[in-house]
């Protein structure tokens, strides 16, 4: 059983201001939290306190870190809610059970002692943004409860004078909360324009791809990225040694071909045999030009040449330098620096409705400050794999004005319809609900 203040007036008295100065002595609201439920056990008798802000449990006697779910924190927390709606919170006051739900009340026996005070905290305005659940065994007497009073009023200047804010719950009525909620409710049905982010290059329009002619091992390249050519450029050149053996050995067989069917024309007049291997001679060195014709074609191949004024666009000539190709490989693209477009990849997962025409802009890394308006052209139906592994539509936009150099990398951002604001903020993840649900 806990033993209310007993001795002397003078002894009682000094307890009193020693209390006080412990209070100010505070240096921030923590340790001022603990004094306030440890201090004054030795001079009250009570058996445990709880500080309560705002309706939350701060600090509980001989407990350094209160625990929201513990059964006692949720009880108080729920007993002081109780009484706050009863209205009974404002002044210091004794607490009887029977105020109280008879849930609460099966758990005051067991978790809290039979007699409580409730000393509340009340800042200048005399509105209560605070208090100390006192129990103990045995009940508060008059005297105990005019010193409590005072003490709270001491309890309340250090509060505050630590923590002059009020606490979010407190600032915040409950009409204010609703009539906020009502607006943000409100705010979500606000039309805005959908927009997705996605990342674009800037790609050569109406380009010439420059293909490999022929299977082989690529000697050299004659020019760098992004250097300018004319019509008619070397650009490339194939290891040629074994074309140009083709080639000779070819033109040694036609002189062959040549040479047997003028020697057995010379003896047709004579030979009837001869006369007769003239037509099979002669289809032999039509067929050993045309293979001659053939390997200097490939000869010629050898040696790309540019098919147009403009730029060559590629990433880099060590790439392929001594790399074996096939036909038809792509090796770069020529084309015009002043005519590009935006090519951008966007994912599956941030599809949304798009038009042709609609708005885009691109912000390069590069210069990730400037906007770049373009106008969306065409967007594939079906999503192919990007080079990263993910799944992407292709859309192809039209800049509006001079475009960037080809080749810069950025992000872009696609504007499509407007729609509720709730919608543009929960699309993906109502997308994710109906793909797990299938709601």
């Amino acid at each position: 059983m806990n033993a209310p203040m007993t001795g002397g007036a003078e002894q009682v008295f000094a307890r009193f201001l020693d209390l006080e100065r412990q209070t100010r002595a505070a240096r921030n609201p923590a340790q001022l939290a603990y004094s306030l439920v440890n201090d004054g056990q030795a001079l009250f008798g009570f058996r445990h306190a709880a500080l309560l802000i705002a309706g939350k449990v701060q600090a509980v006697t001989g407990v350094s870190t209160v625990d929201p779910n513990a059964p006692f924190v949720a009880f108080v927390e729920q007993a002081v809610a109780q009484l706050f709606k009863l209205e009974l919170l404002k002044q210091a006051r004794a607490i009887s059970p029977t105020l109280l739900s008879e849930p609460i009340q099966a758990d005051w026996k067991s978790l809290s002692s039979a007699q409580v005070f409730w000393l509340p905290l009340v800042d200048h305005q005399g509105e209560v943004f605070g208090g100390l659940w006192l129990a103990r065994d045995v009940a508060w007497n008059p005297p105990e409860q005019i010193l409590l009073s005072q003490l709270g009023d001491t309890y309340s200047h250090a509060w505050l004078a630590l923590q002059p804010r009020k606490p979010w719950r407190l600032r915040w009525t409950r009409k204010r909360q609703v009539a906020l909620v009502a607006v943000l409710l409100l705010g979500l049905l606000i039309p805005v324009r959908q927009s997705v982010l996605a990342p674009a290059q800037v790609v050569p329009l109406g380009g010439r791809v420059v293909a490999a002619p022929l299977d082989g091992v690529i000697a050299e390249f004659l020019v760098k990225p992004n250097q300018a050519v004319k019509t008619g450029d070397l650009l490339l050149r194939f290891e040629s040694t074994t074309l140009k053996a083709q080639a000779d050995v070819a033109d040694r067989a036609l002189g062959v071909a040549e040479a047997e069917l003028k020697a057995n024309s010379q003896r047709s007049f004579a030979d009837t045999e001869s006369s007769s291997k003239i037509d099979l001679l002669a289809a032999r060195v039509e067929q050993k030009r045309a293979e001659r014709d053939y390997a200097r074609e490939l000869l010629k191949r050898s040696e790309v040449r540019a098919e147009r004024d403009g730029i060559a666009v590629f990433a880099d000539a060590d790439r392929w330098t001594g790399k074996p190709v096939q036909t038809g490989e792509r090796l770069m693209e020529i084309a015009d620096p002043n005519q590009a477009e935006l090519r951008i990849e966007l994912a599956v997962g941030d599809a949304i409705a798009l038009a042709p025409g609609a708005q885009v802009a691109l912000f390069l890394d590069s210069d990730p400050l400037q906007r770049h308006l373009a106008k969306l052209e065409r967007s594939a139906y079906e999503a192919q794999p990007t080079a990263g592994g993910q799944l992407a539509y292709r859309l192809d936009a039209n800049f509006e004005n001079a475009p960037p150099r080809i080749g810069l990398r950025g992000t872009a951002k696609i504007f499509g319809d407007r729609a509720p604001l709730a919608l543009y903020l929960l699309r993906r993840p109502l997308a994710g609900l109906r793909q797990s649900v299938g709601l």
